[in-house]
């Protein structure tokens, strides 16, 4: 495959013997092959690496908030009223525990609340209550881009 043999021939007929060195050229096309394969998964793979939980988000006309070092800590609810650390369900009786140990080991008291436009604003007046219980002040709601703003106007530029 990569390595050969090549053969010179002697001058004449009275050398019989063929003497044999080795090729000096590498082949790189299996590399490239491999290479490419590996690109190609990597590439479809990617995408899939970001796990999230599916929830519709109320949409504002608000700016984002800056980000940090740290990786965000996340409080997802989805519409079934089913509250999520990160990816992980956790019940509303050790939400506060759970977080409170979480906020022992981080250096930010930052926390996003991710929560479902169609569930009650008590569900989500409640999981604040235990953000703030848990140790966590720094509340940041997270909401999609693109809803109406207080003049009637949609963010976007369209009027609605």
């Amino acid at each position: 495959m990569g390595a050969g043999v090549i053969k010179k021939e002697g001058g004449g007929r009275r050398s019989r013997r063929t003497r044999s060195q080795p090729m000096a050229e590498i082949n790189v096309t299996p590399f490239v092959d491999v290479m490419l394969v590996l690109l190609i998964i990597f590439m479809v793979a990617a995408p899939l690496l970001t796990v999230g939980v599916p929830i519709e988000l109320p949409k504002t006309a608000a700016n984002p908030l800056p980000g940090e070092q740290e990786e965000p800590l996340t409080i997802s609810v989805t519409a079934e009223g089913t509250v999520l650390i990160q990816t992980t369900e956790t019940p509303m009786a050790d939400l506060i525990p759970k977080l409170r140990a979480i906020a022992a080991e981080r250096d930010s008291d930052r926390v996003y609340l991710r929560a479902d436009g169609a569930i009650p604003y008590e569900v989500v007046v409640q999981v604040m209550g235990a953000l703030n219980a848990g140790g966590f002040s720094d509340i940041g709601l997270v909401t999609d881009i693109g809803g109406p703003g207080l003049d009637g106007s949609v963010a976007d530029g369209e009027n609605g």
